[in-house]
């Protein structure tokens, strides 16, 4: 336990030490991505092989200094996904990408042992290789401030936490600054809410300090309902204490005694480090009654929501931590005036909250170095899609698209040409190649008509369908709507309607004058931010690819060619043997012939089930776009 400030600074000053006295450290990413590539059972045949060739190796930090120890550690997420299972060798920094159970012995052999490099481990790009982690092109253009742990210590260790500084921004606000200092400190840094609407967290902070009502409430964002979004989900699960030292800060500035992280169930590494990393700070008293021998108290609770799209929405999650259905309300009173319970509520996301200990720390004018004047610091994105590099990044506000996705993220799968990118999730929108040179930062985007949002980046090649894109995300959007408001229930049902019957090819001329009728009234009468960002995807890609559109509608053709009904399927009758067993796999009888001659298929009975594709086998059936 902890008791002073002093406890505080001689156990970072030990820990630290004893971080460094580790001889070599092995960091196994045991972030979703990676565990389900089975990099928990590398990390136990590391732990094997060490025991079997006698070295000393630890898996957590002593408390103590003892020099020589190998440390084997589980850390957060690496970002670099598509080379998954990753092993990290420090202090040399050796990236190790694609690891397999069977690679353990020469990573032991000839690193641990022996010093030596295993080339066959290590990232090859153009025949090049590279050797340390901050030399490989997907790193090298990031700037990681809220990831800056991610991946080089244990995941679940405080004590690691505060051998790299941790809580030192939480001892500098108890002991050196008073509410209204960090609260201009926040503001003078220009944060904006990294869970997409951008607001200045240091104003939110100010209106929720000058509530007089009691008690208040710090409340983190971590649902993170979009699909292909795995930001938060990363920081949670590889740099939970870093969540939490914002939290408490956050409480400790604004007068509440108590906070709620909001998390998926769908994220159950995520829920269990974070309910870790709470029973260690609470422990060692950075949690609880009298926090460091100050009058500061803050209590905190990990509260799983059942993955509700809705409840990312600032009222509906509050419903929802509060026991109530995770339903929007209508705005009278804001947030920060009557939010959880109907008292006033601090609500960030987790990026928010994850950013604070480093402006703390490090101060406002460093953090307004970095991207523009109006949007400075950083971004983390999830980089998925049709993109050789997947996986999460962290890059300064107003890096262009093309940087992120040809630099960072290595270009297009396959050598494909782009087409579009997908930002911000179901609430976003679609951006073309004339955007590829513009800068993510939340005023750029805003004058695109796009928005960060929380920060998913999905990239499309040229040979995805613009319009069944649109339909998949609004089919996603229709489903997650709560029901509560008409504009949304009924009119994402509709414009599903309206998408799914051009996908077929029934689409009508009107059509696209219609969706984006119904987009306006949705986007202008909805109850909740969500129902009025609900036709964005649509919109954009109607703006981007209307020709595309028209195609569908006027000319029955899919330019993409995976609109499966707008196909048409054929017989090459030179090809074409006369089996006949096309004509029997098909189930409506639009297959005629005769023995050993060319069949034909009545293309207006053809349902476009594919049989007769899957049947032949000389290849005669075939299907153009």
């Amino acid at each position: 336990m902890l008791q002073d400030r002093g406890a505080l600074q001689k156990a970072r000053q030990r820990y630290a030490q004893a971080l460094a006295e580790e001889q070599k450290k092995i960091l196994v990413c045991a972030g979703t991505g990676c565990v389900s590539s089975g990099s928990l059972k590398i990390h136990a045949r590391l732990l094997e092989l060490l025991e079997e060739q006698g070295l000393p190796y630890t898996v957590e930090l002593q408390a103590e200094p003892e020099q020589g120890l190998i440390g084997v550690k589980k850390s957060g997420c690496h970002g670099f996904c598509e080379m998954g299972p990753l092993v990290l060798i420090e202090g040399e920094g050796i990236l190790y990408t694609k690891v397999h159970l069977e690679d353990c012995e020469a990573i032991v052999d000839k690193t641990i042992l022996k010093g030596e490099i295993c080339e066959s481990l290590v990232y090859h790009c153009n025949e090049q290789p590279y050797v340390r982690r901050e030399e490989i092109p997907f790193y090298k253009k990031q700037t990681r401030i809220v990831l800056e742990h991610c991946g080089l210590i244990d995941a679940e260790s405080i004590q690691e936490y505060l051998a790299v500084g941790g809580y030192q921004a939480l001892e500098q606000v108890l002991f050196e600054m008073t509410a209204e200092q960090v609260i201009a400190e926040l503001t003078a840094s220009v944060l904006r809410g990294r869970g997409g609407a951008g607001f200045p967290t240091g104003l939110k902070w100010q209106e929720v300090y000058q509530q007089k009502a009691l008690p208040k409430y710090v409340v983190c964002n971590g649902d993170e309902g979009d699909p292909g979004a795995f930001m938060d989900r990363s920081v949670m699960e590889g740099d939970p204490h870093r969540v939490i030292e914002g939290m408490l800060i956050a409480g400790q500035v604004v007068g509440a005694s108590r906070g709620y992280i909001y998390v998926r169930a769908e994220y159950p590494i995520a829920v269990r480090r974070l309910q870790t990393a709470i029973i260690q700070a609470t422990e060692l008293g950075l949690l609880g009654q009298h926090i460091l021998g100050t009058d500061f108290s803050f209590a905190l609770e990990v509260y799983r929501g059942a993955g509700a799209f809705v409840c990312g929405e600032g009222s509906a999650l509050t419903a929802s931590v509060a026991g109530r259905r995770g339903m929007p309300r209508v705005k009278r009173f804001r947030t920060v005036a009557q939010g959880l319970f109907e008292q006033p509520t601090l609500l960030n996301n987790v990026e928010t909250f994850a950013n604070i200990p480093s402006i703390i720390t490090r101060g406002a004018s460093w953090y307004r170095s970095i991207g523009p004047a109006t949007s400075p610091g950083t971004k983390t994105f999830a980089l998925t899609g049709n993109i050789t590099n997947t996986g999460l990044i962290e890059v300064p506000m107003g890096m262009t698209l093309r940087e992120v996705i040809f630099d960072i993220g290595g270009g297009l799968r396959d050598q494909a040409e782009f087409k579009a990118v997908q930002i911000g999730g179901p609430s976003g929108a679609c951006l073309g190649k004339d955007d590829l040179d513009l800068p993510l930062d939340f005023d750029s985007l805003k004058k695109a008509d796009a928005i960060i949002g929380s920060g998913g980046l999905v990239v499309i090649n040229d040979k995805t369908c613009m319009v069944e894109l649109a339909r998949f995300f609004m089919s996603f959007t229709q489903k997650e709507s709560c029901g509560k408001c008409i504009p949304c229930r009924e009119g994402t049902k509709r414009m599903l309607e309206i998408l799914e019957g051009i996908v077929a090819g029934k689409g009508r001329h009107g059509d696209i004058e219609l969706l984006l009728e119904l987009s306006d009234t949705i986007s202008g009468a909805a109850l909740c931010g969500l129902g009025k960002t609900a036709p964005n995807p649509v919109v954009s890609a109607i703006k981007q690819f209307r020709r595309e559109y028209e195609a569908h509608i006027q000319d029955k053709r899919c330019p993409a060619g995976t609109c499966k009904h707008l196909a048409r399927i054929f017989i090459d009758t030179e090809a074409c043997k006369g089996c006949g067993k096309c004509a029997k796999a098909c189930s409506i009888g639009a297959i005629t012939g005769t023995a050993k001659a060319p069949h034909v298929i009545d293309s207006l009975r053809c349902i476009k089930c594919r049989a007769c594709i899957e049947t032949c086998g000389f290849d005669a059936v075939k299907e153009e776009a």
